[in-house]
């Protein structure tokens, strides 16, 4: 009796073990809901690095999981196609939950949501500027018009100041 005991319980064990390798693990996306075609970058220095390499823009956006203006902005972030097609072709993307000890992303403070750019010369652009003076950095849900113009103007300075 004891050995049909073990021999159920060994099976069942053993049965569970099989059904958790067939589940596949969807691997973690750095996008964090801000847009599923876009490729983004893990960190500030890998952000950086391709940002030298490709010669493209870095657009680096600071928010908070919790953060209830956080959470707006990606949902009207990612529904903004223009945007989307912009930072999937144009620019080495990057949002970071957690600040970088890098006090040029903070030139008016460790605000969220807040998104600035970076040149591939490694300049933070301070003067592409959101819409508030008492936040330069700062975008709304209603501020994407306002947001992609700034996206291209990233964009054109960087090329025209080649």
């Amino acid at each position: 009796m004891c050995r049909w005991v073990l021999f159920a319980l060994f099976f069942v064990i053993c049965s569970g073990a099989v059904e958790q390798k067939k589940k596949k693990v969807k691997p973690q996306s750095f996008g964090r809901g801000w847009g599923t075609n876009i490729s983004w970058v893990q960190n500030y220095e890998e952000g950086l690095s391709r940002m030298v390499k490709s010669q493209k823009p870095l657009m680096v956006i600071h928010h908070q999981v919790g953060c209830p203006h956080s959470q707006a902005l990606k949902k009207a972030f990612a529904a903004e196609k223009s945007i989307q097609k912009m930072a999937q072709q144009d620019f080495i993307m990057l949002n970071v939950v957690r600040e970088t000890a890098d006090k040029n992303l903070a030139p008016d403070g460790y605000y969220v949501p807040r998104i600035l750019f970076v040149d591939p010369s490694m300049t933070v652009r301070a003067d592409i500027v959101g819409r508030y003076g008492n936040r330069l950095y700062a975008y709304e849900p209603g501020d994407m018009a306002y947001l992609a113009k700034n996206m291209k103007k990233a964009k054109v300075l960087w090329h025209t100041e080649l």
